[in-house]
């Protein structure tokens, strides 16, 4: 779980904002650091590689100098500023400090997307009504219904909106719908009536919710065209792609896409020729000037590495990525791939916070923590009375650490030893071995007792039980200026515990590896994964309590 750092009573000052640098970057958030116990044991000195290249390339054993408490944090990379021209409009500069953007809620969720449950519900209910399998079967064949064409992702967030190119996976999933049941009530010894009624009411509520279906999505694309109703979107490149795509969109705003503008850090000479307006400054900045909720990307002059900066920049403002990949005439059709005049739009992310299940996600954490504090209260009573026992108060400390888009909050822990001073606590990296901490402090240290106060972090909304593990700010500001993309950890709150801890990345292990981890669990992120993580930290602390 937590990184092991020297702990003081007293909170630090809050890191400094990033400097105004002389090509804009998007503000993203510089990311929540690695877990305090993580040494810079692959942080290079001065005369090492540049960070971009592989970790193997970096040091692994120096000493970590003690930094200054509290510099500025970096802002993330981002695609090289436009220079403006007389025909380029310039996006007014984000604030300072990173923010997302206050985007509706008529914009975070699909219209079309909920009418879609509301109506499958509905004719769920008339199937069952008109079938009458009985109280149980009815709710295991409308529950089996609901949830196979959820996962299936028949009620996704779409732009291309036919009925018929959904009809293929409707009929897959009501057919493996009533498999399960039937095999189910082939288990429990039923009639063959049973199957049959179950057989029936299936094919009620695909003949029944046919026509409402199709009706929603019809009426969607006619409202498109009518109201001009879609996502705002910035276009990544302006080459021939870009250009017929923006055109595309133009052309067809039933598809749901409204552009309102071209980055691109090679610009054409003539760009009063452009459908759409060329946007300077950063991407961060021309998302938040533009409420965009969509960033298409096409072929760019942009590097490899600038193309994913602008990815993560686009994933961490809330926004949803589309690419044209490369070889795009190779691509078939799929549940993340929408449909523009023939071009392929691979959603490549979306970001968590903007799912649905992130909301379910931070019910949970409010939940289980607040019931874990309770079950724990005994032991942290314990934990408390040994602590005072051992060496007085106080009996926590705080410790200031960098979170969700970059913001400070001050993070608690049981006390395990007393620092020399407040900067001790800041810039020393690691206390292992330190021979102030007692027996009792050991303890709590090895078995983890120690993180249990950061539930009250969790309850506050500083924190989640599973995200990158957070930092100190001075850390954050050195790593982030070494290690290829470590500013992107902040794209979620940070966590008690991680993707990175239960691979047994704690302690003197590499922080470029972590950063990968922490990277990877926001890229792939699901309430599933986040269960997982819970359930192996769990083994973890049994298994360092055996030792």
């Amino acid at each position: 779980m937590s990184a092991r750092a020297a702990s003081a009573p007293a909170t630090p000052a809050r890191a400094a904002s990033a400097p105004a640098t002389a090509a804009p970057a998007p503000a993203a958030p510089a990311a929540a650091a690695p877990p305090a116990d993580a040494p810079p044991a692959d942080a290079p000195p001065a005369d090492a590689p540049p960070a971009d290249l592989p970790p193997a390339d970096l040091p692994t054993a120096d000493v970590r100098p003690a930094v200054p408490a509290t510099p500025a944090v970096p802002a993330a990379p981002a695609v090289p500023a436009v220079p403006a021209t007389p025909a380029v409009r310039t996006t007014p500069l984000a604030p300072a400090a990173p923010a997302r953007p206050g985007r509706p809620l008529d914009e975070r969720v699909s219209g079309v997307a909920v009418l879609l449950v509301v109506t499958d519900l509905a004719a769920i209910a008339a199937a069952l009504l008109l079938a009458g399998p009985g109280r149980g079967w009815a709710l295991a064949v409308g529950g089996t219904l609901f949830a196979v064409r959820t996962g299936a992702r028949l009620y996704r967030r779409r732009l291309w909106l036919s009925y018929y190119h959904d009809l293929p996976r409707c009929i897959a999933a009501d057919a493996a719908s009533f498999g399960l049941v039937a095999a189910l009530a082939v288990v429990l010894g039923e009639h063959d009536s049973t199957i049959r009624t179950v057989g029936v009411t299936v094919l009620l509520f695909f003949v029944i919710g046919a026509v409402p279906r199709a009706g929603v999505l019809q009426v969607a694309r006619w409202a498109r065209r009518r109201f001009g109703r879609g996502e705002r979107a910035i276009v990544l490149g302006t080459g021939t792609l870009g250009v017929d795509l923006v055109r595309s969109m133009l052309d067809q705003p039933e598809f749901g896409l409204l552009p309102v503008g071209f980055i691109d850090p090679s610009p054409p000479a003539d760009s009063a020729s452009l459908p759409v307006p060329l946007l300077s400054g950063s991407l961060h900045d021309a998302i938040v000037a533009e409420r965009v909720g969509v960033i298409v990307l096409a072929y760019t002059n942009a590097t490899d590495a600038q193309i994913v900066d602008a990815a993560i920049t686009a994933h961490s403002q809330g926004a949803t990525i589309l690419m044209v990949p490369r070889m795009w005439e190779l691509y078939s059709d799929s549940a993340d791939i929408e449909r523009l005049r023939g071009y392929p739009l691979v959603r490549v992310a979306s970001a968590p916070t903007e799912r649905p299940s992130w909301w379910v996600k931070r019910g949970l954490d409010s939940l289980l923590a607040a019931v874990a504090l309770v079950l724990c209260s005994p032991l942290l009573a314990a934990a408390a009375i040994a602590v005072v026992v051992e060496s007085g108060r106080p009996i926590l400390f705080r410790q200031e650490r960098v979170g969700l888009d970059g913001r400070t909050f001050p993070l608690l822990k049981l006390r395990s030893m007393r620092p020399a001073d407040e900067t001790e606590s800041q810039t020393r990296w690691n206390i292992a071995g330190d021979p102030r901490i007692g027996p009792v402090g050991r303890v709590l240290r090895r078995t983890s007792i120690d993180e249990l106060p950061q539930l009250w972090n969790i309850l506050r909304g500083d924190m989640s039980l599973v995200g990158p593990r957070p930092e100190r700010p001075g850390f954050v500001a050195e790593f982030s200026q070494v290690h290829d993309r470590y500013w992107a950890r902040h794209r979620v709150p940070a966590g008690l515990t991680g993707l990175a801890q239960v691979n047994g990345l704690r302690g003197d292990t590499s922080i470029a590896d972590r950063s990968r981890y922490d990277n990877y669990y926001i890229a792939n992120w699901s309430l599933w994964l986040d269960l997982k993580i819970l359930l192996l930290t769990v083994r973890e602390v049994f298994r360092s309590g055996q030792h």
